[in-house]
């Protein structure tokens, strides 16, 4: 998959790309069929809503399932990425974000960039989402939420919320979000809301201002989330867990387009459970850490 000159140009401008049943209903199933059981797993990396069951976030599932580990290395979700950065990627996180009906809370104003930065010492913004549905997205279930252009204001001011919500995020305060969605249009396009069937796809910018609501209708809307960093921009710090923020560096290998419907080999290191050396952090900055060992 090659982004177009007229995609490419969208994109610089809009700060997000929106590819609506990029994948078929029986690649899309062969995921969506994987998230129960990963859900029900009593594990550090399933984080719940806050005060339910209910999975608001699963880490890193492809380190140990393998219909994730192939779609981890799917062409049709890394190659756009390395067409706007014109670099081999390596796995930065991989998540999928529950929003369960019903229970699905909110996800603050934010960039992800910010807690890119904040958190993990990452260079510069040379690192982006690329999703997929799961489920139909509509405008009930909690889509995703974004303000066009924002992400050309770069790096703006956010604040530590822990509180809101289990996740702790860097989040923009309301006169900012007023300001940019005014300056994006206003009423007239100031925030836009991808929807679409299971299998669609979204590429946006790290530093694009998003969120979503809640889900209070009775359909879920659960989507995976590659975050791809370009492997000369990666992270300098291991302040997070390594399911959160993975410490290897290696550039991605594609697989064939048909990986989701036929056999490929894959790796699984967390196969057998998760290291302990997951775990560990350190507010010490890499080279620092080395020098000093």
């Amino acid at each position: 998959m090659k982004l177009t000159p007229q995609q490419i140009e969208q994109f610089d401008r809009e700060g997000y790309l929106f590819f609506p049943g990029q994948f078929t209903t029986q690649e899309s199933r062969v995921l969506a069929d994987e998230v129960p059981a990963i859900y029900a797993r009593r594990e550090v990396y399933n984080v719940r809503e806050k005060g339910k069951d209910a999975v608001r976030t699963n880490f890193a599932a492809h380190l140990y399932s393998k219909p994730f580990a192939t779609l981890a290395r799917h062409p049709r979700m890394v190659g756009p990425v390395m067409d706007l950065f014109n670099e081999q990627v390596y796995m930065h996180q991989f998540k999928i974000n529950g929003k369960q009906a019903f229970d699905g809370d909110v996800w603050q104003w934010h960039q992800d960039y910010g807690t890119w930065l904040n958190d993990d010492m990452m260079p510069t913004e040379r690192a982006m989402n690329i999703a997929i549905f799961l489920d139909d997205v509509n405008e009930f279930n909690g889509p995703l939420m974004f303000i066009p252009g924002s992400h050309k204001r770069g790096v703006v001011d956010a604040k530590h919320d822990t509180t809101t919500t289990s996740y702790p995020l860097w989040t923009v305060d309301n006169d900012l979000i007023a300001q940019l969605v005014q300056r994006a249009g206003g009423k007239a396009g100031g925030i836009v809301s991808p929807i679409g069937p299971a299998g669609s796809m979204i590429l946006f910018h790290s530093c694009l201002v998003h969120a979503s609501g809640s889900n209070l209708s009775p359909w879920h809307r659960v989507s995976v989330y590659l975050s791809l960093c370009a492997v000369s921009n990666h992270i300098r710090r291991f302040k997070r867990p390594e399911y959160i923020a993975h410490r290897d560096f290696t550039p991605i290998a594609t697989l064939p387009d048909d990986c989701l419907l036929k056999p490929y080999p894959v790796d699984l290191p967390w196969q057998d459970g998760m290291p302990a050396s997951a775990l560990q952090t350190s507010s010490v900055p890499i080279a620092e850490s080395r020098q000093a060992a």
